[in-house]
């Protein structure tokens, strides 16, 4: 019996370390995932131009001083980096990390970076917004900026997350109008509007513009994703949500959803590592 019961513990206890370690592997190691946009508007010049997606870190750190994050995002050798929000947890602040990613981050490539909700509920984003751009990112707050690769060019967009606005609007109606007061400043010479947006539940709204492709993070993969099904919650998708995760199309745009890096209420990911999502522009002759 006194065996029986030694052997019990030991397969107990090295459960317990698979499981630990299965957690770890599943928050830490971090996966690229590549898509193509392919377009008749994308100039020839931009032909293969990269970019990388970062969203969701709620601060949380891969490595001394994000050397592993950096790491594989310098794999990659990006043309630009954009960040779709939540850098920091308003629960959890700590600008700290962030800071130090985003300091490396703009020695790899032009780095643009739009508000999630985590932002504004912190606080502490009017001090944050001068610190990112002291280290020389672009810190977009419904604008618009047109990224030039010799005499072409394509337009970038970036809106604020409606968490910005405490009045009794609902986030489609901020975010509408974020869009509308935007876009005017757009110039319409035939080349793509990549838009940066924090919630990708909104992509009907998106889809309403001449807006393609979209960038979009918050939901970070659904959290637990079962296999063949997806994932399971989203912030403001409720159970079983669509947008999570990878390519959508819907109308005449197209989004990408971000699983994101970090983790916020729920403190672990199940079958959703954290991503990199690297975008290839393709120019259809």
């Amino acid at each position: 019996m006194k065996k029986k019961s030694k052997k019990r513990w030991v397969f107990f206890f090295l459960g317990l370390i698979l499981l630990a370690y299965f957690f770890y592997f599943q928050n830490n190691l971090i996966v690229t995932t590549e898509y193509d946009f392919s377009s008749k508007k994308i100039p020839k010049s931009f032909g293969g131009y990269k970019i990388v997606q970062l969203s969701d870190l709620h601060s949380k750190s891969f490595g001394d001083n994000q050397n592993d994050l950096i790491e594989k995002v310098n794999k990659v050798n990006p043309n630009l980096i954009v960040f779709t929000g939540d850098l920091v947890d308003s629960e959890r602040y700590n600008e700290g990390s962030s800071l130090v990613l985003m300091e490396k981050l703009v020695q790899i490539a032009p780095v643009y970076y739009i508000t999630g909700n985590h932002e504004w509920w912190s606080g502490k984003f009017n001090s944050l917004e001068g610190e990112l751009k002291n280290v020389g990112v672009h810190v977009m707050r419904n604008t618009v900026e047109e990224l030039n690769n010799g005499k072409e060019n394509i337009h970038l967009i970036g809106i604020d997350d409606p968490a910005n606005l405490t009045e009794s609007y609902t986030e489609q109606v901020i975010s509408e109008e974020a869009i509308r007061n935007t876009i005017k400043e757009v110039k319409d010479d035939g080349s793509i509007n990549i838009l940066l947006a924090h919630r990708p539940e909104l992509v009907s709204l998106y889809s309403k513009f001449t807006i393609d492709p979209v960038f979009s993070g918050h939901a970070h993969g659904g959290q637990f994703r079962i296999p063949f099904v997806g994932g399971l919650v989203a912030p403001n998708q409720g159970l079983f949500p669509e947008y999570t995760s990878g390519k959508h199309v819907v109308g005449l745009t197209t989004m990408i959803v971000s699983r994101g890096l970090g983790n916020s209420i729920i403190p672990i990911r199940i079958f959703n590592r954290p991503e990199i999502a690297v975008v290839t522009l393709k120019r259809i002759e």
